[in-house]
């Protein structure tokens, strides 16, 4: 059977208004194809995130992947990633208005089903929590090893004002979490803490937690990488969408 794919930087509009550069890759065929919206970790936009979007495009979804730290660039990625740390992270705002702008994006495709789902690791997957919960629009959410989803006080600053846990309540699809034993953010309790409140609010979700590993299994770029994890973990990934976005 013929596969193909075309994978090329396009420009969405974000939060604000503002022209934020987007990695996107599809299957080449008419469609329909539902979406996948995936939110980059904190060492940025890279060349591992990019690959994941082609993965994903590969299974015959429309995978787009915005630069969310774009406003502090151009530059080394390690720069642009130390001046988003040092300013207290990605504002959250501007962050639901840069998903909410590539799923805008995705509705002037024409071979675009009508169905999204988010993808997030590390500060992405706390950002998926986020979006899940403030962009009624997703319909499937994937979480990996997202730290912060659950925020003493003092952690919180004027950029991310909320912890995404108490937003739980507002959750507005079905959630897949997958995290690693071994993490300490999110620790096994941070875990125990979030699955405690997605059940008081009967939402629904399904959370994995895989022995030996710990933060980053999923990238195959450093040292983290767990492939018996990772290899399962995907296709736990695809059975989520499958199930709600076909």
């Amino acid at each position: 059977m013929y596969e193909g794919m075309m994978a090329e930087t396009v420009n969405i509009e974000g939060f604000n208004g503002d022209r934020i550069e987007t990695y996107l890759a599809r299957p080449l065929g008419a469609g329909p194809y539902p979406g996948v919206v995936l939110i980059h970790h904190m060492p940025g936009w890279d060349e591992a995130s990019k690959e994941m979007v082609r993965k994903i495009a590969s299974h015959q979804y429309i995978c787009l992947c915005p630069n969310l730290h774009h406003r502090q660039g151009p530059g080394k990625l390690e720069d642009i990633m130390a001046a988003v740390w040092k300013a207290g992270g990605t504002p959250d705002d501007q962050c639901v208005g840069d998903v909410e702008g590539a799923i805008k994006y995705l509705d002037f495709l024409p071979y675009y089903s009508g169905k999204v789902g988010t993808i997030g690791f590390c500060s992405g997957g706390r950002q998926v929590y986020l979006t899940a919960c403030k962009i009624d629009r997703i319909n499937a959410a994937v979480n990996c090893y997202g730290g912060r989803v659950v925020a003493p006080p003092e952690s919180l600053n004027p950029r991310q004002p909320v912890a995404p846990l108490d937003m739980t309540e507002n959750l507005n699809c079905p959630l897949l979490g997958l995290f690693g034993a071994e993490d300490k953010s999110p620790s096994p309790g941070d875990v125990k803490r979030i699955e405690e409140e997605l059940k008081k609010y009967n939402k629904t979700y399904e959370f994995h937690t895989y022995e030996n590993a710990g933060h980053g299994f999923f990238s195959v770029d450093r040292p983290s990488y767990r492939q018996q994890a990772a290899v399962d973990a995907w296709e736990k990934v695809f059975a989520w969408y499958e199930k709600y976005l076909r």
